[in-house]
């Protein structure tokens, strides 16, 4: 997978430094992955969901959300959002117009 773009996980580890491993962690795995559909990318991320058109990966033990688009035909990811829980919580991402 491709993921667009690494830049949004730089810009929040620098806010959240704590979340270095897990993002870091996470993109590794995401982008050397091959997967087709959302009960693939679940065998890596088993508690990975769907919500509306974005998959939500729960971050450092869900304190944090990462919310992604997934186009599996072209192997992109295009990360929109990443979250604290509480901001999660709040649903504002829910507005988006892709959602």
């Amino acid at each position: 997978m491709h993921v667009i773009s690494y830049r949004k996980i730089k810009d929040f580890i620098q806010k959240h430094s704590s979340t270095s491993e897990n993002l870091d962690s996470w993109y590794k795995i995401a982008s050397k992955a091959h997967w087709h559909n959302l009960i693939e990318l679940q065998s890596n991320f088993p508690t990975a969901e769907a919500v509306g058109n974005f998959t939500v990966f729960n971050i450092k033990g869900n304190k944090y959300r990462l919310i992604v688009s997934i186009d599996y035909e072209h192997q992109l990811i295009y990360i929109k959002y990443i979250l604290t829980h509480a901001e999660y919580d709040k649903n504002q991402w829910k507005n988006d117009r892709y959602f």
